[in-house]
Parts: structure tokens; C-alpha cells; sequence
């Protein structure tokens, strides 16, 4: 057990159990390695890996059923999912799992309008803008001034998109609609027809590739007539947002059977409405704006429910990101109820609407409480969340984030961080990227899918985004992207074969390398590399695309003791793809 460590005192612990020092009869809490060392004794060694686990995780678990609780006092889930995987080790949680996701398992890669299109004003989308137009324009907002004028000129490069896609081998491709490309001014008063035009190209080479489209009808560039009014501060963007969707629907419809409202709607809020680090730049006005979004997701869903389902057959629901949280000290209850919040203040501030009809107690509770003890006049930051918003539950489509953040209590005054009132933290031995605010955790990632199964009845879940940035010079030989997909896929088999999660279907960010909004071209996701040097903007695989690649041919992890597999030979063309262009990408990168 912890111990007095000669001069060192109390300050160094060796002990397999924690000792609380503060209470006078010194509790002794066991410590995970105890755990695993009390395995090691039982086994009088390493035991084969079954062994390692306990029993219930080898199994599947019977789905949940959604809560029959009244809206918003559903209970967390959080200390079940902390409590699951408590006793595992470093080496039980890297322990790789072989096997393969079922028949049908969707497999694809992401992009976003304005990330990769360019043609800013072409073919009647100038000069009705959109607000990441008008926000990339502006001295300081962007790093290095960069804008999305040209991106990737995916606009003009249908044809060759859809070439690099076949490539992947993958079965869906999601990309975003630009609002203003389709409604120039926001409103159905005038509708480009060259626009709408783009996106029946691309819908129509997609099915030539046998590639099924997901089409995220918001993904942040919202027309800059409409910020003029209020953006998603004005309650009228509801109507607007249904108007848009009802075009998109009727006009594209036939050749969409997936579609996705709103991507990230904790972004919009928090970065664009709140911090105002994102388009539009607001600050301070994330609630109300998160209200808005929340309201218009929800009657984009009815509508497509209502009017297109049956005719058209398809599916449609939203991506809500999230981070993963835990208690800096898990025997600490201040600890535990601070990562509790940061969830509910993250996943549940969107999620608990859609499942549950309303907003999760502990941000109504906390808001109000809050608002009145700083001041009277600032109950209106909390008028937005005394609404009840009922909602039907539907398929989820699930964007996750890649950072894991343990957790303490805050207190300051009234901002959206200070409400949640979480201080958070990261290990410094986790690896780092291309991004400030994102770490290599493949762990969190198992444990926040087991969260949204035990949370919301185990609705049906895609992964709409995960990937990992670099920054700097260029390297094709990415194995830090090769590795980061492997971990989280293989933990995401995990997910869906130990813990019985309803997943169905992972999506990589991104097709290639674009505009990281405020970051610019600084920072970059793709798996294929965009010379930007070259005004032809080809499209360059890097090594992380042909393992993708194999992975998507293997629908997973194939035991290689079973005997080889050829999904895990990696197309030659690729290799010599990457010889040619390696010496000509070395003089590109800064040292």
C-alpha cells in the first residue's frame, strides 16, 4: 500500500492500494495493478489473453432499452462505463483484437463544402457569400491568412476525387452541401441551378463508382444574407433551415439514402457563437445559438420523416462530437461529478434533447443556479434551456473526437466553460499531433461508444469522423496516421464485438488534405496529400491510404494465425506511386 517514503513522505506512492491519508482510519482502496497482479497470482503467470479479461468482457451484453424515466432525469451512465474498465491494464487496453465487422459495415471517408471546394464565387454563389467566406477574409481570423477561395478546387475535380475514392475501396463517401452554392441569399427566393447542378455530378460518378453517398446538409458555411439577420441567434433560422432541407430533399433525394442535418453542432456553438474563434466570430451566445440548431435539426428530421421517407427510403439523423472524460481521482466524489458534467455539458447537451426531449437536468440545474448568484440580469443566459424539446429518437450518426480529459471541478464566473465548472488535463506520455487539442487515445475511444450504448438504449451508431493531423513537413511515410487508424478501428471492433455496441458503419477524416478552418492549410488530416505548390493540386496517396485501404478489404482485423489473408497485400501501385513523389516532396517542408 501507499506509504511514508523516507524524505520523500507521503508525496511518492509505490502501493498496489491507495491509502487516503486525510480520513483517520486510513482506508485502503485497491488500485488497478492490484488487480492485474492479483491475475498474475491467480494464473501463476501470463495467461492466455481470454483469461486476461474478465468474463462479461468476452461476451456480448444485451442492448438497453431507452430509459422509461421522465425527460432530463434520466441517470448518467458515465460510472458504469468508468467502473467496466477500471480494472484493465495498459496491456489489456492495447491488446489488439482480431476479428472482422459483420456483413454490410459501412466504410467510408469524410469532406466538408468548404474545405474542398473552392469556387468561393463561381457559377452564382458571388456575391451572395457564405460566412467562412467573409470570416477567411478577414486580417487575423485565419492562420498564415489562408481562405478556402481555391481549397482543393474539388468543384472542378469531380472526376478525380471520385478516382482517388475507388482507390480507398470504400462503400460511402460524406460530404457537405454549400448552402450558399444552392440558396445564394439562404431562402428558397432564388434557387442556383449550377450549384444544385455540382452536386447531381458528383451524386451521379459516385454511383458509377458504387459509392454511396452521406450528405451532411450543415456543415458551418452558413450564407452570409442569413448572418446579416442574427445567424443562429434569430429563431427565424429554424424556418430557414427547413426551407433549405425541403429543397434538398425533393431535388436531390432520389439519389441520397443517407442524409446527416448538422455536423458538430457543439462547434457552431461553442466556437462560432461562443468564443467566437470560428465564423461568425459571436461571443458569448452559444445557448441560444445551440437552442436554434437543436430546433432545426429536429424539424429537418420530421419533415424528411413526414414527407420523403417512404418515397425516397432513406435514413437521416445528425453527428455530434465528443470528447471522452474521467476523474482526475476516481475515489475523489468531486472529481467524479466534475467528468460527469463535462460529458453532460458536451455529448448531452445535444443528445439528451434528441433521446430524452429535453436538455440534461445537470445544465438546466447548473445554468439557472449560476445566472441568479452572478447576477439577476443574466437569467436570460439560461432562458433557452427551461424549454422542453421533444423529440423522436432515431438512428445516430455519431462523429467522434479524439481526446480524453481527466477531470476536476471549477469555479469562476458565468461563462459556458465556467458552468460546467470542469477543470481539465491530459497525460503527457499520450502522443501528440498536428493539433493542439488533440491527443492519440485509442482507449477513450471504446469507452465513449460503450457510453452512447449504456446512455441512449444503444441506438445504431456511425463514426462520421475520426482521423489525426500533422503539421510541417511533408512525409508520406505517415506511420503516425497508419497507427492512429489501427488503434481506433481495432478499438472500435471492441466496442461493437465485446461490448455489444449497435455499430455500424466508421468514417475517416479526411479524404485528403484541406482547409482546417481558423488553422488554415497549416494543419492536415488527409490521407491523400494536396501539393499546393502545383496549380493542378494533384492528389498524392500517402502510406496511411493503403492501409486504410486493407483494412476496408479485410473488414477488419483477420486473425494471421488463421493462414494469410489477401486483403493485407497492399496494392503495388500504390508503392510505386509514393517512390516517385517522395524525393519531390523533400523540398517542400520546413525543418
Amino acid at each position: 500500500m501507499d506509504s511514508f517514503e523516507g524524505p520523500q513522505g507521503h508525496s511518492e506512492r509505490f502501493g498496489l492500494h491507495h491509502v487516503d491519508f486525510d480520513l483517520p482510519d486510513r482506508p485502503r482502496t485497491p488500485k488497478q495493478s492490484a488487480y492485474f497482479y492479483s491475475k498474475i497470482i491467480e494464473n501463476n503467470g501470463f495467461a492466455s489473453r481470454e483469461k486476461l479479461f474478465n468474463a462479461q468482457e468476452t461476451k456480448n451484453i444485451e442492448p438497453n432499452k431507452v430509459s422509461s424515466l421522465p425527460p432530463s432525469t434520466v441517470p448518467s451512465q458515465t460510472k458504469n462505463v468508468w467502473s467496466r474498465f477500471s480494472s484493465q491494464t495498459n496491456f489489456q487496453r492495447k491488446l489488439y483484437h482480431y476479428g472482422t465487422f459483420p456483413d454490410g459495415f459501412s466504410w467510408g471517408v469524410s469532406s466538408s463544402a468548404y474545405q474542398i471546394e473552392g469556387a468561393w464565387n463561381a457559377d452564382g454563389k458571388g456575391p451572395r457569400l457564405s460566412i467562412w467566406d467573409k470570416f477567411a477574409h478577414t486580417p487575423l481570423r485565419v492562420d498564415n491568412s489562408y481562405n478556402g477561395d481555391i481549397a482543393c478546387d474539388s468543384y472542378n475535380k469531380v472526376d478525380e476525387d471520385v478516382a482517388v475514392l475507388k482507390k480507398l475501396k470504400v462503400t460511402h463517401y460524406r460530404f457537405s452541401v454549400s448552402w450558399s452554392r444552392v440558396l445564394p441569399d439562404g431562402t428558397y427566393n432564388f434557387i442556383n441551378e449550377a450549384g444544385l447542378d455540382y452536386y447531381h455530378r458528383l451524386l451521379d460518378a459516385l454511383k458509377a463508382a458504387n459509392i454511396e453517398p452521406q450528405v451532411t446538409l450543415y456543415h458551418w458555411d452558413l450564407p452570409l444574407a442569413l448572418q446579416k439577420i442574427g445567424g443562429w441567434e434569430n429563431e427565424i433560422m429554424v424556418r430557414r433551415f427547413y426551407e433549405y432541407a425541403d429543397v434538398l430533399f425533393s431535388r436531390l433525394g432520389q439519389k441520397v439514402k443517407f442524409w446527416i442535418t448538422l455536423n458538430e453542432p457543439y462547434i457552431v456553438a461553442n466556437l462560432g457563437y461562443g468564443y467566437g474563434t470560428f465564423a461568425p466570430g459571436i461571443i458569448g451566445k452559444q445557448y441560444i445559438a445551440a437552442h436554434n440548431l437543436i430546433k432545426a435539426h429536429a424539424e429537418a428530421w420530421h419533415l424528411y420523416n413526414r414527407k420523403y421517407r417512404a418515397k425516397q427510403g432513406g435514413i437521416i439523423s445528425i453527428t455530434i462530437n465528443s470528447d471522452w472524460a474521467e476523474p482526475r481521482n476516481p475515489y475523489k466524489q468531486e472529481d467524479v461529478d466534475a467528468a460527469k458534467r463535462y460529458l453532460q455539458f458536451f455529448i448531452g447537451w445535444f443528445a439528451h434533447p434528441i433521446f430524452n426531449g429535453d436538455y440534461p437536468e445537470v445544465m438546466k440545474k447548473t445554468i439557472h443556479e449560476r445566472s441568479l448568484a452572478f447576477s439577476p440580469s443574466q437569467e436570460q443566459r439560461s432562458y433557452c434551456l427551461a424549454y422542453s424539446i421533444i423529440m423522436s429518437n432515431t438512428p445516430w450518426f455519431k462523429g467522434l473526437d479524439k481526446t480524453f480529459c481527466p477531470c476536476s471541478p471549477k469555479t469562476y464566473p458565468t461563462t459556458f466553460f465556467n458552468d460546467r465548472g470542469t477543470g481539465t488535463t491530459h497525460d503527457r506520455t499520450w502522443i501528440e499531433s498536428g493539433s493542439f487539442w488533440l491527443k492519440i487515445t485509442p482507449f477513450g475511444f471504446r469507452k465513449i461508444l460503450k457510453f452512447i450504448k449504456d446512455e441512449y438504449g444503444n441506438p445504431p451508431v456511425y463514426v462520421t469522423e475520426n482521423g489525426i493531423s500533422e503539421r510541417g513537413a511533408v512525409d508520406l511515410n505517415d506511420i503516425h496516421r497508419k497507427h492512429y487508424y489501427e488503434k481506433y478501428i481495432n478499438q472500435a471492433l471492441k466496442a461493437q464485438v465485446l461490448d455489444g455496441v449497435d455499430l455500424r458503419g466508421y468514417t475517416a477524416w479526411s479524404l485528403m488534405d484541406n482547409f482546417e478552418w481558423a488553422a488554415g492549410y497549416s494543419e492536415r488530416f488527409g490521407l491523400f496529400f494536396v501539393n499546393r505548390s502545383d496549380p493542378n493540386l494533384p492528389r498524392i496517396p500517402k502510406n496511411s491510404a493503403s492501409r486504410y485501404a486493407s483494412i476496408i478489404s479485410c473488414n477488419g482485423f483477420p486473425d494471421p494465425a488463421l493462414g494469410p489473408h489477401e486483403c493485407l497485400n497492399p496494392e503495388p501501385e500504390g508503392k510505386i506511386m509514393l517512390c516517385h513523389v517522395i524525393p519531390k516532396l523533400c523540398v517542400y517542408g520546413e525543418i
